[in-house]
């Protein structure tokens, strides 16, 4: 393991994105002049013990200092913050989300439903992050303030004082290959919202017409109850696309494990659809007469617009996907 790599790692991913890369080769060249020519690991630890812990040296990095949470906890607070703020965010919106479809009684077009979830979900979503921030930046800035600065070595994540040792529990990971918590933040809600759309369809995905601010929902485009008999292998790629997220967080970074893993979900997951999709019932005969009146063409030209161009999408899709997984896999 290279030490000296993962030490500045730890150092600039503690910095503003911008001046990482100037920092990093400053850091480098400042290592290499404290070490000899012919140098062992354990020369490395020495100049590191030095240099002292990447937080410390990070802090003095920075263009402005931490006053609040001092530098002893700064690290192990925003870790939690981190960790904590998306998985209330994801609750609370899960939680509001269930309660509004739960009490949905069919009278409003779910369109407006729609709109009033995703205003009330960025409302929600802001009262929970303050909620968060003030309370854990409370609890710190109090338990800063009881240890009345009796030792100022920063702490890591596990509330123990850095020595060079740690940098053997630190992966180090390149850039392009690292999956961040927000990647699969996006990737659950993604989830949550097409699971939504195929099995509210008959709700969701039609024609509407506007009238002022409100719409008016005319006609379904596919058949709720032809979505339905394929409720059971959906909800089986549904789990099997979880636990994919669910991976991803556990790994932090692509692996060949992975890579196969989201190959073969995404095999999986397009056939399925594709095998739903050439379903000859599945789009309604009101959305058919409504668009081949619309434009002009018979109802074989538009199933064929709909089911060769899903098709399409699911496969040139699935292709990316599983072209850039094993991709990033391959980064060293």
């Amino acid at each position: 393991m290279n030490l000296i790599e993962v030490y500045i790692q730890e150092v600039t991913r503690r910095l503003p994105e911008k001046s990482r890369g100037d920092i990093a080769l400053e850091l480098r060249s400042t290592i290499e002049d404290m070490l000899p020519n012919d140098y062992s690991e354990e020369e490395v630890k020495t100049v590191l013990e030095k240099l002292g812990s990447p937080v410390t040296l990070a802090v003095g990095y920075r263009d402005r200092p931490m006053h609040l949470i001092g530098p002893r906890y700064f690290d192990v607070y925003v870790s939690l913050l981190k960790m904590i703020l998306p998985i209330a965010v994801v609750i609370s919106l899960i939680s509001m989300i269930a309660e509004y479809f739960i009490g949905y009684d069919g009278e409003e077009a779910i369109l407006n439903v729609i709109f009033d979830v995703i205003a009330y979900g960025i409302l929600k979503t802001l009262e929970v992050g303050i909620q968060v921030f003030f309370w854990l930046t409370l609890v710190f800035a109090i338990i800063e303030r009881v240890d009345n600065g009796k030792d100022e070595q920063p702490l890591t994540t596990n509330l123990k004082k850095w020595s060079p040792a740690d940098l053997k529990n630190v992966a180090y990971i390149p850039k392009k290959k690292i999956i961040t918590k927000l990647e699969v933040f996006g990737s659950l809600m993604w989830t949550a919202i097409w699971a939504t759309i195929y099995f509210y369809a008959d709700h969701l995905v039609g024609i509407y017409r506007g009238e002022g601010n409100r719409f008016e929902f005319i006609t379904p485009v596919a058949n709720q109850e032809v979505l339905l008999q394929y409720w059971f292998i959906v909800l089986i790629v549904i789990c099997l696309e979880i636990a994919l997220a669910i991976y991803k967080l556990i790994k932090s970074k692509w692996t060949k494990g992975m890579a196969i893993f989201n190959a073969a979900f995404q095999l999986i997951s397009t056939i399925v659809f594709i095998v739903i999709l050439i379903n000859p019932d599945l789009i309604t005969q009101n959305f058919i007469m409504y668009m081949t009146d619309l434009f002009e063409i018979t109802a074989n030209q538009l199933k064929s617009w709909i089911i060769g161009g899903g098709i399409f999408f699911f496969i040139v899709g699935a292709a990316i996907n599983v072209y850039d997984g094993y991709r990033k896999a391959r980064i060293r």
